[in-house]
């Protein structure tokens, strides 16, 4: 689009929705995790295991928020 000269306000919003539709798989890759990974590991044995999972989705979400 930009190579094409396509009006700049339209690349903007082909831009803003590619990133909302991955925002979307985000957030159910994310669900999904939760409901698998993160509940074996805090109903687990492993305090490592429990500590290092619940470590990972706190830094998601530190990212998302930079």
């Amino acid at each position: 689009m930009v190579g094409e000269d396509t009006y700049c306000i339209d690349i903007i919003r082909q831009i803003q929705a590619v990133e909302a539709a991955l925002d979307k798989v985000s957030a159910q890759i994310l669900d999904a995790h939760l409901k698998s990974c993160v509940i074996t590991a805090v109903q687990g044995e492993d305090p490592a295991e429990r500590k290092w999972v619940l470590k990972e989705v706190l830094e998601v979400f530190e990212t998302a928020n930079r």
